[in-house]
């Protein structure tokens, strides 16, 4: 790859800030968007189905999440995991547990809940958003290659967007501005136009330049 320019260097570093300092929240909200918009379909269904003591589990684990106990929430989500693996429920816990995890800094055990979920999880929508979770934190980390190839894998195509905006991101931190925007574009392309998520998107590949 050829070398930088300086102006397109700077622009690199400013676009690498600029995601430290905002990816939490960013990825956060979208995190609770996709589940409510896209991971809880078929929610009645599944409330119907399940198992009375598996709803009561997880509404122990939901009533945890006003303890500020972080431990309390961990215990719960484990609970609904361990007895109710195969139920709507865990996975969610799972997906919730990890987010409040990841907010007190234990990276660790909120890899460790995503990495359930993308192994258990029926539905493909709680799937995905686990992956792309799971590809942030390995970001942060600076496992790039162990980011991609998570963002690699098969999805629903209503994620295409989210997955192609997190693979800019990853090339961004690689230095590969070209692939980046590459990639952004993809992205922009399909989300839809009155989509706020579309404004960051392009706001990425103006911090990259013009394309070359």
């Amino acid at each position: 790859m050829a070398a930088l320019d300086l102006q397109e260097q700077e622009q690199l570093d400013t676009l690498k800030a600029w995601w430290k300092d905002n990816s939490n929240m960013v990825l956060g909200i979208a995190v609770v968007a996709l589940v409510a918009i896209l991971g809880w379909r078929g929610w009645t269904t599944y409330q119907s189905n399940q198992a009375g003591q598996a709803a009561t589990l997880y509404q122990q684990f939901v009533n945890q999440l006003t303890s500020n106990d972080i431990k309390r929430v961990n215990d719960a989500a484990a609970a609904v995991m361990d007895k109710y693996a195969s139920s709507a429920y865990a996975p969610r816990a799972a997906l919730i547990a990890a987010q409040v995890n990841e907010a007190d800094k234990d990276v660790a055990k909120a890899k460790t809940q995503l990495q359930w979920v993308i192994d258990h999880a029926k539905e493909e929508g709680l799937k995905s958003v686990a992956e792309l979770r799971l590809a942030a934190l390995l970001l942060d980390a600076k496992d790039y290659e162990s980011a991609m190839k998570i963002l690699e894998e098969k999805h629903p195509a209503s994620f295409d967007a989210l997955f192609s905006d997190m693979k800019g991101d990853v090339l961004v931190a690689q230095g590969k501005p070209a692939l980046a925007r590459a990639a952004y574009q993809q992205a922009y392309e399909k989300l839809d136009s009155k989509s706020n998520y579309r404004n960051l998107v392009q706001m990425k590949m103006d911090a990259l330049g013009a394309a070359k």
